[in-house]
């Protein structure tokens, strides 16, 4: 387990259950949430098809899943105990769920017919090795689906928390966290990663839009693994920095104009 690894251990012990209400309330008109996005691109599931949720947290996901296919036999694996205490509670025994890492899978070979996952495999470490794992348990043929970053924060709003945020980290003197593979941060790295073990690679750039007030951003930014890094004296410092700078994007209801950069990547395996 290395440095980024432990970081998100930790984090997740402390701090289960925080990317649902992050995303669960931003949409697409017609295509509702990331979370929708993602479970509806197993249409038409095959009754009794066998449903991975990799990186499944608290269970938001399979929690979605349960309710739109209610015959289909859910796996979830995370490496946070914390989150699975949740997930148990959420779930009610409809899915099993499992305890351990994506690099090492207990599952059989050929077992699973579609993975899904929702802004948790683009952090997990030796990425080659879990996509390796995916596509081992997967059928010939099974689908991958999954919701990963692509911009943090849209629009002006975001190149204004960037600067802040690079200076708080200097401030705190931070040492680097590589929380993502750099290959897993461009649609060409992922093709890369991806063309190993799949094929028919699908990419498609959802941009969900946000409408926060300050506080609100604020509120949402204190869930996030950047913030967490820093120093209660730096939270505050860079609070009142972006507040400052962002005062001239806030609309006449207060709300300030931004968003999520997600990528919904889809293929198959070879």
């Amino acid at each position: 387990m290395n440095s980024a690894e432990r970081f998100l251990q930790d984090f997740h012990q402390r701090r289960p259950g925080t990317t649902p209400p992050a995303f669960a309330g931003l949409s697409l008109a017609g295509r509702g949430s990331s979370y929708d996005i993602l479970a509806a691109t197993l249409d038409p599931l095959p009754p009794d098809a066998q449903v991975l949720d990799l990186g499944c947290g608290d269970g938001f996901l399979l929690e979605q899943l349960a309710r739109r296919y209610p015959t289909a036999r859910l796996l979830g694996v995370d490496m946070s105990a914390t989150e699975l205490q949740a997930a148990h509670t959420r779930l009610a025994g409809r899915a099993l769920l499992l305890n351990e890492r994506a690099q090492s899978l207990s599952l059989a070979s050929a077992s699973v017919d579609a993975v899904l996952s929702h802004l948790a495999l683009m952090l997990m470490s030796d990425i080659e090795q879990v996509l390796q794992e995916v596509h081992r348990v997967l059928v010939p043929g099974g689908r991958l689906s999954m919701v990963v970053g692509r911009e943090f924060l849209l629009g002006e709003l975001g190149q204004h928390y960037l600067h802040a945020f690079r200076a708080a980290a200097r401030r705190d003197g931070l040492a680097p966290l590589p929380l993502v593979d750099p290959r897993a941060q461009s649609q060409e790295g992922w093709r890369q990663l991806l063309g190993r073990h799949f094929k028919s690679l699908h990419f498609e750039a959802l941009d969900l839009p946000w409408t926060p007030t300050f506080e609100a951003l604020w509120d949402a930014l204190g869930d996030t693994y950047d913030l967490d890094r820093l120093t209660p004296a730096n939270q505050a410092q860079i609070k009142n920095q972006l507040h400052h700078s962002t005062r001239h994007l806030q609309r006449a209801d207060g709300t300030l104009p931004t968003g999520w950069g997600l990528w919904l990547i889809q293929a198959r395996a070879a």
